[in-house]
């Protein structure tokens, strides 16, 4: 978390120099942009770098508000709520667009309809990490643990749904090994409780683990998105590492509400491709272990949307979670 916090800082400084100009006003005097998640993090990062940004771009105000709760349903159901008028925006995750449809029985909002896609801001590869005084070096000896110890091995997670839940649920089905779901109330409790041994492992984002990592208390064994990070250079793709073909990188991206004009939201997007494309940012997105992208135009993203969607929803259904929300 000092990390990000960290982060917070400079990546505010270089929205800063990269506004040169001010861009044509949008509607209305001030905008909340959404973080549907507690304070810190990786929701609250991108909000305020977005808010910055376009602060500084549009000549408006813009304020970022947490509104957690409910694996982010209470932010999500609020702002589908919203006016559409481009004053209510949201920083969304994979969960809140894709594996949130699977997962809820009774979702009381369609990410496909009362939600639009503004820019993908970039995929968040985890990192899965251990309790550095377990013998486990590899994917191999985190298999043949497991299968020595009575009841298998215990990980932890966000909570129940989320990318590192979901990850666990992955790598549990395709190593055929018995590994028990501990959900916590964010990441920052779970790093702790498999840093001090009270369970054996869990996935997590890089920019969350790392400083664990650096005090020696957690070993990273493999990353969760088939390519390797400049954060992490010794650490390899569990693609490459005895699970071919393992993804389970989340990603996130700025959503409006679903009526949302395209004239404002092809504004909107023109000003994040504008951020994205900052050496200064890109750099500080590698910092933190994340993939900077090119974001596809909003309309493409819909398609990106509804395709993922269909991949969390198997991963959901395999691990025996649809509608157990």
């Amino acid at each position: 978390m000092r990390l990000a916090h960290a982060a917070l800082l400079t990546l505010a400084s270089v929205a800063g120099h990269v506004a040169a100009a001010r861009g044509e006003e949008l509607p209305g005097r001030t905008a909340t942009i959404v973080a549907p998640a507690a304070p810190g993090g990786l929701y609250s990062l991108f909000a305020r770098l977005i808010a910055t940004r376009l602060e500084q771009r549009l000549g408006k105000t813009f304020v970022v508000e947490n509104r957690p709760g409910a694996s982010s349903l209470v932010g999500a159901l609020s702002v589908a709520r919203a006016n559409p008028d481009g004053d209510t925006l949201m920083v969304a995750n994979s969960s809140t667009m894709a594996t949130n449809v699977t997962l809820f029985k009774h979702l009381p909002y369609d990410p496909t309809v009362d939600l639009t896609p503004v820019a993908l801001l970039a995929y968040v590869p985890e990192v899965l990490v251990v309790n550095a005084s377990l013998p486990v070096h590899s994917v191999a000896d985190l298999a043949a643990l497991a299968r020595a110890t009575p009841g298998g091995l215990h990980f932890g997670s966000a909570g129940i749904g989320t990318s590192p839940h979901l990850g666990g649920e992955m790598l549990k089905m395709v190593l055929g090994v018995e590994l028990t779901h501990v959900p916590y109330k964010g990441m920052q409790p779970a790093l702790s409780d498999v840093a001090g041994g009270h369970i054996a492992m869990t996935f997590s984002p890089i920019s969350l683990a790392l400083p664990l990592i650096q005090d020696g208390k957690l070993r990273p064994i493999g990353l969760s998105m088939a390519q390797h990070v400049d954060a992490l250079p010794d650490v390899p793709p569990l693609s490459d590492a005895g699970v071919p073909g393992f993804n389970a990188a989340s990603w996130f991206m700025l959503v409006a509400p679903g009526k949302t004009p395209d004239d404002v939201v092809a504004k909107l997007a023109h000003e994040l491709r504008m951020l994205a494309a900052d050496s200064d940012t890109k750099r500080e997105f590698v910092r933190l272990g994340l993939v900077p992208v090119e974001s596809p135009p909003p309309a493409e993203l819909k398609h990106f949307v509804a395709a993922e969607i269909v991949r969390w929803g198997d991963v959901v259904r395999q691990a025996g979670l649809a509608g157990s929300q």
